[in-house]
């Protein structure tokens, strides 16, 4: 099982680089588009969907949401290359009222499953209310990377997959090492609070390492480790999110797409909790110090 882990990181972490440094930001986020909605096939089946025509028909539904976002980004990224229109540049961030409603979502689940993981476990919802949540993650998650693509340097978003893939890796070997104390033993009793205290020491290093790379200030500085560290701390929590669901819907894996990973969402889950946040956070930093 290891070995097949390593072998599917090792070929999926180049194409990541390669998507995220050589893709034109349309052909990235019709490439992240997809992968989404791959991911939101795989939550239909937790959610309880059973037959084929209800998930195409959950996919359909996520459509118009995303091809408006997406248009209004490009819009966006034209118009922020247009000197001679400030007052359109001015305003033309108004969607990013966008962040308030998944970023409360995220914060709500990490302070709910901290509280009690079994009270999670035990509130039974809709199908369609679980569709509803599911895409309404699914999407911003797409949406706020591709912006990220857009309004930011290529290596800001390599930096977000760098900041999870080590924040990851160090809770595994200081959870291995030193692990004790568990951290949601309802939903994953592999997980400890040990595991959770080396990745944020590794966010807290990653995010010194970021500002070394941009020659950012002290105070800067000082505000990217903080992003970095609640970044990775929302990601721990999405991971458990996504585990309580399947928990719930009685299954080990969402899917059998990557061998020794599961389905998307078994690789995706800490990520898609990561982007909203982190983009937020990196907006609030641009618009405190501009």
């Amino acid at each position: 099982m290891l070995l097949q882990r390593v072998i599917t990181a090792s070929v999926l972490a180049p194409l990541v680089v390669v998507a995220i440094f050589y893709l034109p930001h349309v052909y990235f986020s019709l490439l992240w588009g997809i992968i989404m909605l791959m991911a939101a096939w795989e939550w239909s089946n937790l959610a309880g969907v059973k037959w084929v025509i209800g998930k195409i028909l959950f996919l359909v539904a996520l459509l118009p949401a995303m091809l408006f976002l997406h248009f209004w980004t490009q819009f966006l990224e034209v118009v922020t290359q247009l000197s001679n229109y400030p007052e359109i540049r001015k305003y033309s961030g108004v969607i990013e009222v966008l962040m308030i409603p998944i970023v409360l979502f995220w914060f709500r689940m990490m302070f709910k499953i901290r509280k009690s993981g079994t009270e999670l476990l035990e509130n039974k919802q809709s199908t369609g209310k679980k569709l509803f949540i599911g895409g309404f993650v699914l999407v911003s998650a797409w949406f706020f990377l591709s912006r990220l693509m857009v309004f930011e340097e290529p290596a800001m978003t390599m930096y977000l997959f760098l900041l999870i893939w080590a924040a990851d890796i160090a809770a595994y070997f200081a959870g291995k090492r030193f692990g004790i104390t568990k951290l949601a033993i309802e939903i994953s009793p592999g997980k400890t609070l040990e595991g959770m205290y080396g990745a944020l020491g590794a966010a807290a290093v990653m995010g010194l390492l970021l500002a070394f790379y941009y020659g950012y200030p002290p105070l800067i500085t000082i505000d990217f480790i903080l992003l970095s560290l609640i970044t990775v701390l929302v990601s721990i929590y999405g991971d458990l999110f996504f585990s309580a669901a399947k928990r719930i819907r009685g299954v080990k894996d969402s899917g059998t797409l990557l061998p020794g990973h599961g389905g998307l969402l078994d690789r995706l889950d800490s990520i898609i909790a990561a982007i909203p946040i982190f983009y937020s956070g990196v907006w609030f930093i641009r618009w405190m110090w501009s």
